[in-house]
């Protein structure tokens, strides 16, 4: 196993990798800096887009493009030009904001919304449906912090965190109509010194999650039980997600300054990569809107 710190762009906060295959590209967030960036591993190419407020997640379009979620709402973006389009937008001041995000095999987006209060953390945030027919849905709500959405390779178990309690859950998903069901702990990550911040799943089940503070990459089978942790160079990683022509590349993104009075660190709010790990990713599914 070998960790390269890669010749990108370092973000304040990093966050949201995203392995775009039809360009060779892995898109990635700077939330805190407004920035979205596309980096091409093999030329080490980067093109950067400014974001006009804080950006959050970004999810690849089955058209071309982009989903990103701001501050103001959902938008499409124009990976090429910029140009965003706002589809679904929230009150200002919003009552909870969007954070992390993925799709389902149906084209579906499930969205986490995270408490709008930071100074005060409530658990007024929840989870959220765009549908491909621009249709917003509530499926669940008593959420702090939400992060690291994602799906078993079979999509019965849809997986989702509240960082604030350090606690991932699992929710039975139904593919057919989106909904979920069932919530319960899957994994809690105090023990790993960190908070579950986003995460993966390999295409053999095992769930990929980023320890933020605790400097780590953890692998959990779907039982919950522990398969293996990969010590980062730095404490705040803040993300993982699986690239390169065979999805064996593990791209993590790093944030520069934390909220707790974290010291800076060499390398902080770069982009890595870790090869070497003998297992394969799925590719991403894309926005059917």
């Amino acid at each position: 196993m070998k960790i390269t710190r890669l010749a990108a762009p370092v973000c304040k906060g990093g966050e949201n990798p995203m392995w775009d295959a039809e360009r060779g590209e892995l898109h990635y967030i700077d939330n805190a800096g407004w920035k979205v960036h596309s980096y091409n591993p093999e030329t080490g190419a980067t093109r950067s887009l400014d974001m006009p407020t804080v950006v959050t997640t970004l999810v690849l379009r089955r058209g071309g493009g982009a989903v990103v979620t701001l501050r103001s709402g959902i938008h499409f973006l124009d990976l090429d030009t910029g140009m965003l389009e706002l589809i679904d937008p929230l009150p200002d001041p919003p009552p909870y904001v969007y954070n992390d995000g993925k799709i389902d095999s149906e084209g579906r987006f499930l969205i986490g919304g995270s408490t709008a209060n930071f100074a005060a953390p409530a658990p007024d945030g929840g989870l959220f449906r765009l549908d491909p027919d621009g249709r917003v849905t509530q499926l669940d709500s008593g959420i702090h912090f939400s992060n690291s959405p994602c799906w078993s390779p079979d999509e019965n178990t849809f997986y989702f965190s509240d960082s604030w309690v350090d606690t991932t859950f699992a929710y039975d998903y139904d593919i057919e109509t989106g909904a979920v069901s069932n919530r319960r702990p899957f994994v809690n990550t105090r023990a790993l010194g960190g908070l579950p911040d986003g995460a993966t799943v390999d295409a053999d089940g095992l769930y990929w999650v980023a320890v933020y503070q605790g400097g780590k990459i953890a692998a959990y089978r779907p039982d919950g039980s522990l398969e293996r942790v990969i010590d980062m160079p730095v404490k705040l990683v803040s993300s993982v997600a699986f690239g390169g022509a065979e999805l064996d590349r593990l791209f993590v993104t790093t944030i520069a300054h934390g909220t707790q009075g974290e010291p800076t660190e060499e390398g902080a709010g770069a982009l890595f990569v870790v090869d070497g790990l003998g297992v394969k990713g799925r590719l991403e599914n894309r926005f059917a809107g």
